[in-house]
């Protein structure tokens, strides 16, 4: 159950309207790495959360708190919409090509669409998507995917700090940065906590090193001009997952056949010159369980 408190979580008043930096503060609602995104992530890790107990309670706690991060960026972003546009200041924007130039840098679709008021858009107007986000239902993927999504969150919050004087708006601004950087601490020490609790470890999924080619989890292989990268931590030692070693490998060859695609379906009308022989009649695939075992009768 979600209940909503009319209050904003902090203060969203800004001195004055400015309807361009409200078109540059929907990256921070719609953008891929906005309040949008963190919230849906996070509410669906929640959601999709196997166990009971901290993790759990962790994830949905944020996951709340940047639902009202959207109402306060939303709310600041109506304000800063205020009075813009109006007939006085649209004719003046038809007078004065400066002003028109300025005001040009607004977004027509929130006095078109929105009425003035902010979407769930990016600062160019792309809506949203939920492909944005991340719910593997991993813990440790997840909470690495969220350090992440807070770190460019709270990068693009720090560029837009800089670019208002608005006193309001800076003082908004200044709380969302203390929060990205509490939430990328919480998410790095959710991470420890899932090694000292012996659920996760290093690497994800922490299953299968015995079925991988495991020759190949050892060795860099050098395929870009410059030998620097020889000379990071990552070219040699014990690796953080303490299960391999780093390797560096000078002029790798490579190990798979020539690419090529095999001979096509007639009726899909490639261009073919017949030289690999006729196409391979259709096959099944590779499924498991009761659907491989149907076609292993069927083959």
């Amino acid at each position: 159950m979600f209940r909503h408190n009319r209050r904003l979580q902090f203060e969203a008043k800004p001195e004055k309207p400015d309807p361009v930096y409200a078109r540059k503060l929907q990256e921070l609602i719609g953008g891929a790495f906005g309040e949008m995104t963190v919230t849906m992530q996070y509410l669906f890790q929640g959601w999709n959360c196997r166990m009971p107990g901290k993790y759990k309670d962790l994830i949905m706690d944020i996951a709340t708190e940047e639902i009202g991060h959207v109402e306060m960026l939303a709310t600041m972003v109506a304000r800063l919409l205020e009075g813009a546009p109006s007939t006085a200041v649209t004719k003046m924007a038809t007078v004065d090509p400066v002003l028109g130039a300025v005001l040009g840098g607004m977004d027509p679709q929130q006095a078109i669409v929105a009425g003035g008021g902010p979407m769930p858009a990016d600062s160019n107007g792309y809506p949203w998507n939920g492909r944005y986000i991340v719910a593997s239902g991993n813990l440790l993927a997840d909470f690495q995917a969220n350090v992440a999504a807070e770190a460019h969150g709270r990068l693009q919050t720090a560029r837009l700090y800089h670019m208002t004087d608005d006193r309001g708006v800076k003082d908004m601004l200044k709380f969302n940065l203390a929060r990205d950087t509490l939430h990328q601490n919480l998410w790095l020490k959710a991470i420890e906590e899932l090694r000292t609790d012996g659920l996760e470890d290093v690497v994800v999924p922490n299953a299968l090193f015995d079925e991988e080619h495991a020759e190949h989890a050892e060795t860099i292989w050098d395929l870009s001009d410059g030998a620097e990268a020889q000379a990071g931590g990552w070219a040699s030692g014990p690796q953080p997952d303490g299960r391999h070693q780093f390797s560096y490998l000078l002029n790798p060859e490579p190990l798979g056949d020539l690419a090529m695609a095999p001979p096509p379906d007639p009726n899909l009308y490639d261009t073919y010159d017949g030289s690999m022989g006729e196409p391979k009649s259709p096959a099944l695939g590779t499924e498991v369980g009761p659907m491989g075992k149907l076609k292993d009768k069927l083959t």
